[in-house]
């Protein structure tokens, strides 16, 4: 096999349409999947994927840094250290989320980010705050906090140069539900979530062009039973997809489940909300103008002790999900992979394993689901070395 053309034999595949087969092989020629075929003998030169399960790379929506580094320091090479830190964890497509901070500031780093989304390294910007609620601030400045007057946001969004993915706001604070609609026609994703919103503005919000429910149930008023809030009417509408954080502390099990009963796996998109400390050690990180603690893999404020993001992969949200939330590759793959693909507008060339889409795979240990190996548009990024070739006859 030449440098560019490879063949990978032997593995568990799993399909467009949660379909799960033995003995798949996957070729893969420029970068992308020239054919995916099953029930196939290991050939000679193929890679030897026996004991393996082969899942599209993931995508994530919602993150903020990894490898010591955030997104939110406008700083281009701390912003490769986190996409190269998530991306040998799986994460073959990544929206790089900002914090809350001065609206120039924002717009500054929202610049450096997009020339990374031109340079192939990211897939857009999100802008979490500064258009949030103050009682639902979780780790962002309260004194950074701006009503989303649509100048403002219109502004943040021009800074990014037409790679602006999503922007989380409150819909209740003034200016918000204008706001919603103008991104609805501007083609960029209006996310409902750090708000206080009731139920009828968050159906408001819904009925103006919101479709994604940023980290449900995290940072907005919780379900009551004659005051249903946002959880409810974003769970309940079809035309929204909701975020959910599986690290084992933003979320309990039994909520993920309650989520997945409702909206179906096709409107679930898994998110790390992951800040610098991903993939490192405990210690102190910055998140945007505040500093963290990490301790035991729980990342909070110094200041405050909100819960601050999280140190979650995506490998790791996937593992979990499969074996503590009980759900199928198929339902996996489908949060991890199609869902945020779809939404991005990008499933023509990711989020599945298709014929004529990028060579984004994530290899996992078919007993574990423990990450092997990760290849990105044909080139492998880590594990490689992992994997047995044949030998030629």
């Amino acid at each position: 096999m030449t440098a560019d053309r490879t063949a990978l034999a032997g593995a568990r595949l799993v399909l467009p349409g949660g379909v799960v087969v033995e003995n798949g092989r996957i070729a893969v020629d420029g970068g992308r999947i020239s054919a995916v075929s099953t029930g196939a003998d290991v050939g000679p030169d193929d890679l030897d994927l026996t004991g393996r399960t082969v899942v599209p790379g993931f995508v994530d929506l919602h993150v903020h840094g990894g490898g010591g580094a955030s997104y939110a320091s406008g700083v281009a090479e701390e912003a490769l250290l986190a996409a190269r830190t998530h991306l040998e964890h799986g994460t073959t497509t990544t929206v790089a989320s900002t914090v809350t901070g001065e609206i120039d500031e924002v717009c500054r780093q929202a610049a450096v980010l997009s020339e990374l989304v031109e340079d192939g390294v990211l897939a857009g910007v999100h802008f979490e705050g500064p258009f949030i609620s103050p009682g639902r601030c979780g780790a962002h400045r309260p004194d950074l906090l701006r009503d989303p007057d649509p100048a403002l946001v219109r502004k943040v969004v021009d800074a990014a140069r037409g790679h602006a993915r999503m922007v989380t706001l409150a819909p209740e604070l003034p200016g918000g539900l204008e706001s919603v609609r103008m991104l609805a026609d501007l083609g960029v994703i209006a996310a409902v979530g750090h708000t206080d919103s009731d139920y009828g503005k968050t159906l408001e919000a819904i009925e103006a062009g919101a479709t994604v429910a940023t980290h449900l149930f995290n940072a907005m008023p919780g379900i009551q039973h004659r005051d249903p809030g946002p959880i409810v009417a974003l769970l309940e509408d079809e035309r929204v997809t909701v975020e959910l954080i599986n690290d084992g502390v933003h979320l309990h099990p039994s909520v993920l489940d309650l989520a997945y009963g409702t909206a179906g796996a096709a409107r679930v998109a898994l998110i790390t909300d992951a800040m610098g400390a991903a993939g490192m050690g405990d210690g102190l990180y910055p998140l945007g103008p505040l500093q963290v603690r990490v301790e035991n893999g729980v990342a909070r404020l110094v200041e405050g002790g909100s819960i601050a993001g999280s140190t979650l992969t995506l490998d790791v949200a996937f593992r979990r999900s499969v074996t503590v939330n009980g759900l199928t590759l198929g339902q996996a793959v489908e949060s991890l992979s199609a869902v945020p693909a779809r939404l991005l507008g990008l499933a023509d060339s990711i989020g599945s394993l298709e014929a004529g889409k990028y060579a984004d795979l994530v290899v996992l240990d078919s007993d574990t689901y423990d990450l092997v190996a990760v290849m990105r548009r044909g080139e492998w990024i880590t594990g490689a070395d992992r994997l047995v070739r044949t030998v030629s006859v």
